[in-house]
């Protein structure tokens, strides 16, 4: 699994969460972790979320830490939303080690009663994708800012740690995987 920090402004507006984006836009084949800062605002053709489609809701932030995962083992939606869980706990855990106290519904983290993050999960054809973004600024959301993360170096290194955490994380359950004895083997 590889973890990519893009350094330049990249603004999220849908279409990343599309299959195959990180093999089409920097040559990725393999499963991966892409981390951006940039502006957020998801069109309603790009909305995955039929709630907040049929609900004409918007998801807009004016800077945003996007991560872009795509995992290529499966296309088990039930899978990728246990991965996003995932990602949304061990972000939530990189958070409090930083003194950031956070709570957890589902997917979703909130700082001081406010939502601070989005997410979406699905599947296509030949893989899973999530899109997990936590607000750095944010006129009605919480965000990092207000967590004491704000400056660029902060949340920068934020990204990174992040990222790469995910990747360790499945590196180290591929590993797992090939010393596990199946049960009813000797």
């Amino acid at each position: 699994m590889k973890c990519i920090v893009l350094p330049e402004k990249y603004d999220y507006d849908g279409s990343q969460i599309s299959s195959l984006w990180a093999y089409n836009s920097f040559g990725v084949q393999e499963d991966s972790v892409v981390v951006f800062r940039g502006a957020c605002d998801v069109k309603i053709e790009h909305m995955i979320d039929l709630e907040d489609r049929r609900a004409n809701e918007s998801i807009w932030s004016e800077d945003m830490v996007s991560f872009i995962i795509e995992h290529f083992d499966s296309t088990d939606l039930k899978l990728i939303y246990t991965r996003q869980r995932f990602f949304t706990a061990l972000v939530r855990e990189y958070l409090a080690d930083l003194g950031v106290r956070t709570t957890r519904e589902g997917d979703d983290l909130f700082l001081n009663g406010k939502k601070l993050t989005v997410s979406i999960a699905s599947t296509s054809a030949v893989s899973q994708k999530i899109h997990f973004g936590i607000n750095v600024s944010h006129d009605v959301y919480g965000n990092l800012k207000e967590a004491g993360i704000g400056e660029d170096k902060q949340v920068a290194s934020f990204m990174k740690a992040v990222g790469e955490a995910y990747v360790r994380e499945f590196e180290d359950i591929e590993k797992d995987l090939r010393k596990s004895r199946p049960l009813g083997a000797i």
